[in-house]
């Protein structure tokens, strides 16, 4: 079992796309694997991020497994729903599967431990979930181009990202600027 976890994690970080259209990467346990990558990812993210600010660990590891969901609906939604190609047919497990996998170049982030590497390592990162990304939205979703995954995935990221930002702002409203006199 424990040979599996390992063998997924260290094919999505070669970015091998047999990893996502290999039925035995997909069983009963999948699921389980994805939802644990995601935490470890979330974990490395805060401990990275921990060298330069202070950042909560149960926290990252419950915001990245709330992100994942995010990811996998707007990933089913583009990609199924709005914008099939004739071959997709594809549960919405299957992708929360694929892109939980995806997220396995961020558990690098776990070697960010020099506070000079930190900035480097999160955007070496960052990037490469994103090629991983593309890479597993081609092949669960059966798409014929490369650049119609890009634009899956990228459609996704600029929704969650104008999200965010939205909550954020939303957010700063709320609190007190000071006393202006």
């Amino acid at each position: 079992m424990f040979a599996i976890f390992l063998d997924i994690i260290f094919k999505s970080i070669k970015l091998d796309k047999s990893l996502y259209s290999d039925s035995r990467y997909f069983n009963e346990a999948a699921i389980y694997f994805a939802g644990l990558i995601m935490i470890l990812d979330g974990v490395a993210g805060a401990i990275a991020a921990n060298t330069i600010i202070k950042t909560s660990i149960g926290i990252s590891g419950i915001t990245a497994v709330f992100a994942w969901f995010v990811w996998a609906i707007f990933i089913y939604v583009i990609g199924v729903k709005l914008f099939p190609d004739k071959g997709t047919k594809v549960s919405f497990k299957n992708i929360l599967i694929g892109v939980g996998y995806a997220h396995s170049p961020g558990l690098i982030r776990f070697f960010a431990v020099v506070p000079e590497l930190v900035f480097p390592i999160i955007f070496l990162t960052q990037f490469w979930i994103f090629a991983s990304l593309i890479i597993s939205t081609r092949q669960i979703l059966n798409l014929k181009s490369n650049f119609k995954s890009f634009g899956v995935v990228f459609l996704s990221f600029l929704i969650i990202a104008f999200l965010s930002i939205s909550f954020v702002m939303s957010r700063m409203n709320g609190l007190p600027a000071g006393n202006i006199s």
